[in-house]
């Protein structure tokens, strides 16, 4: 097996097209070209990680963070970024990074969190924008059937729990092919009347090349004629934190505990109690400080998140509670479910889960 055959699973779990427009994620370093001898999968791929993958005969290593964030001009090992590279180089290890495409999926990161928590009834907290494209094409009503199910096949057709959608249309085309043309229907250089069917699919940007393949492919006329748009509509599937409810009520002092436990926190800080239970949980793995506002404005009474600074406390506003578990805690389960991934998906393949904490954060 190649390591562009174990991209080919990671692009399944985290599509790298879901990632924010600022990550890097995708293959960092390595050629994809190589057989891959055993995947080594952890949080940060630090040089502590790139030895144990050494020492493990594992030559991918799949990370959460992307190593290789800001663009480098010289790898000389100064810093901590280029020791890993350098060491990943020099020992044929590829590395790959799945970040905010995975932080988007709407079974990643945040539903890790929220899983860890118990939390039911969890649905997307700021789903993505521009991110859905519409189809519209015309062809024969004896061609549409074949068309409108390469389309789903390819991708086309999907909204929310539902797939295989479209809205299709009867009405009259007129064509007249000049002396260079070859009409599948009529003659060339004579005017014809006809029945027509449109259909109108919607679809994710990123599939927007194998959607025209597929159409194209299946299509029976010699010019075929589309139209795509950019929709405003947001993707309720794909996007930045989640909320979700408790089962039953807590007290906020029971609730930050529960947390703590859970999240295997050593501490949370958090904003004033405003004496009221806690039902409905917003969450953002990492750094959340901007999805306050979205948690407040969807009902929230608390919102867990990390790396919030001292102002940002205020932004609370007697609303909600506000509580920061520490960037490692509330993503603390991500390589986890990277490793259980995997593993159903390449059965018998060396899929190993690092040994290695790369939190830099201590507490005494």
């Amino acid at each position: 097996m190649k390591i562009k055959d174990i991209i080919d699973v990671l692009e399944e779990m985290a599509p790298s097209a879901y990632a924010e427009s600022f990550d890097n994620v995708g293959l960092l370093v390595g050629d994809q070209n190589e057989e891959c001898k055993g995947v080594l999968v952890c949080h940060d791929a630090l040089e502590n990680v790139i030895e144990e993958a050494i020492s493990k005969n594992c030559n991918l290593v799949v990370c959460f963070h992307p190593i290789l964030f800001s663009g480098l001009k010289k790898i000389t090992g100064k810093n901590y970024v280029e020791r890993s590279i350098l060491k990943a180089i020099k020992n044929d290890i590829a590395i790959y990074a799945v970040h905010t495409a995975l932080d988007n999926h709407k079974e990643g990161v945040n539903k890790i969190f929220c899983d860890a928590l118990g939390l039911i009834n969890t649905k997307i907290l700021i789903p993505k924008t521009n991110f859905i494209r519409k189809l519209i094409t015309f062809t024969t009503p004896e061609n549409a059937d074949d068309v409108r199910n390469a389309l789903f096949q390819a991708g086309a057709g999907t909204i929310g729990n539902y797939d295989n959608c479209s809205f299709n249309t009867e009405g009259t085309f007129t064509f007249k092919g000049n002396e260079n043309s070859n009409p599948v229907i009529g003659e060339k250089e004579k005017l014809h009347t006809g029945t027509e069917i449109k259909i109108e699919v919607v679809f994710e940007k990123h599939l927007e090349a194998k959607i025209l393949k597929a159409l194209f492919s299946t299509h029976i006329y010699e010019e075929v004629a589309y139209e795509i748009y950019d929709l405003q509509n947001s993707h309720q599937n794909i996007g930045l934190g989640m909320i979700g409810d408790l089962p039953t009520a807590l007290t906020e002092r029971d609730f930050l505990q529960s947390v703590k436990d859970k999240m295997q926190a050593n501490g949370i800080r958090h904003s004033a109690f405003l004496n009221k239970e806690i039902k409905k949980v917003a969450v953002l793995g990492g750094s959340g400080s901007d999805a306050i506002k979205h948690a407040i404005q969807a009902g929230a009474d608390a919102f867990l998140t990390a790396d919030l600074k001292y102002h940002q406390f205020y932004e609370a506003e007697n609303k909600i509670l506000l509580a920061d578990i520490g960037h490692f805690e509330s993503e603390r389960y991500t390589k986890n479910y990277i490793v259980d991934y995997l593993t159903k998906k390449i059965p018998n393949f060396a899929i190993i889960l690092s040994e290695e904490n790369t939190n830099p954060v201590k507490y005494l």
